[in-house]
């Protein structure tokens, strides 16, 4: 299948240049080894993770502490993915490819599946953000409607009424239904771009889920026990808790009404050049605190990753002052909001989309 092609723009391609040279430079002026600190959390957040469950079955007897025990790993599941799988996908934490291999595998004890995840990230969503057909996080699921200029249907048409109630089930749909389907639907982004996936992956895949399922709620039982009920309770609590912490990061940064969610031409032609078709699709978000930066893996500067993405998040505040400055520069469409407005903008989208409103503006 031929891929989409972006727009060729010499004088584009001229001002990326200048931007990389300035953010290179500023970057190497920063003295210290800022990843180092990751290399750090690669240690202790899947030890706060594994430290919960073992918290988790030592209180059995205790419902409640059980239960809180397991809601916070689902919170401490997220913050794996935001400062370590993310990053260990793009070979950002070591300089060794191994070492960050081992660390993406922790995405296999914790539900996921890190080869799949990462054909996803890298060479899907990163190489053709919002853009249909080739971008997995934008890929359709029938409920929702993301893309504008398709005509919703059915239940569609009433999302922006339901929507609070699908988003909790984000996860559940990521472990049940759309890893084994990205493996084995030949009609899915993944298959038709990248290839036939190995049949050790298949193997490992199922492996893991199944070894999963039994330390989460079939040990809890078996040895601790610890009625049905509450292990099975307790366990969809983690995973409800870890979607809306995943959703409430991932949401504000590329389905908004402000970004464009561009269409291929009859020759599979984009309709921007690389760098324009990153700021057209991505925004970043105005917080930027301690917080964000050290325990949120920096997603509020999404732009950075996506324009620079061999860099760790935690360079991306010089990063991303260098991208501001030089966007005022050229007149390029930088964006950033705060999160409470880029969220309700979200909303916005998903009424916009159930209404037809870009679908008749077109008309």
């Amino acid at each position: 299948m031929e891929k989409p092609i972006y727009l060729k723009n010499s004088e584009d391609a001229k001002l990326f240049n200048e931007l990389r040279k300035r953010v290179n430079k500023r970057v190497e002026a920063i003295p210290e080894n800022r990843d180092i600190y990751i290399q750090i959390k690669a240690v202790i957040l899947p030890l706060v993770y594994f430290g919960l469950y073992v918290s988790a079955l030592f209180n059995a007897d205790k419902p409640w502490v059980y239960i809180s025990a397991f809601v916070l790993m689902g919170i401490s599941l997220v913050l794996i993915y935001l400062n370590l799988i993310h990053e260990a996908a793009h070979n950002n934490i070591y300089k060794n490819k191994k070492l960050n291999g081992l660390v993406l595998q922790i995405f296999d004890f914790v539900g996921a599946n890190s080869y799949i995840w990462k054909k996803r990230h890298i060479a899907s969503h990163h190489a053709y953000p919002n853009v249909d057909g080739w971008d997995t996080d934008i890929e359709q699921s029938g409920l929702l409607l993301i893309i504008p200029w398709i005509k919703a249907k059915g239940i569609q048409k009433y999302q922006h009424y339901f929507f609070f109630l699908v988003y909790p089930l984000y996860l559940f749909n990521w472990m049940f239904i759309r890893d084994f389907r990205d493996f084995f639907d030949k009609e899915r982004v993944i298959l038709k771009t990248q290839g036939k996936i190995p049949a050790i992956e298949k193997v490992k895949m199922i492996s893991y889920k199944l070894f999963y399922f039994f330390y989460q709620i079939a040990v809890p039982i078996l040895f601790f026990k610890v009625s049905f009920g509450l292990a099975l309770g307790a366990w969809f609590l983690q995973v409800i808790a870890a979607s809306i912490f995943a959703l409430f990061v991932l949401l504000p940064l590329h389905p908004l009404p402000d970004n464009a969610f561009p269409k291929l031409d009859e020759n599979n032609g984009l309709p921007f050049s690389w760098l324009r078709h990153q700021l057209e699709v991505t925004n970043d978000l105005k917080e930027n605190n301690w917080f964000v930066r050290n325990v949120l893996g920096n997603f509020n500067f999404h732009v950075a990753h996506h324009l620079f993405p061999n860099y760790s998040y935690s360079y991306y505040n010089e990063i991303t002052e260098e991208i501001e400055t030089f966007a005022r520069e050229h007149q390029l469409g930088y964006k950033r909001f705060p999160i409470v407005t880029a969220l309700g903008k979200h909303v916005h989208l998903l009424k916009q989309n159930a209404n037809n409103a870009y679908y008749i503006l077109e008309e």
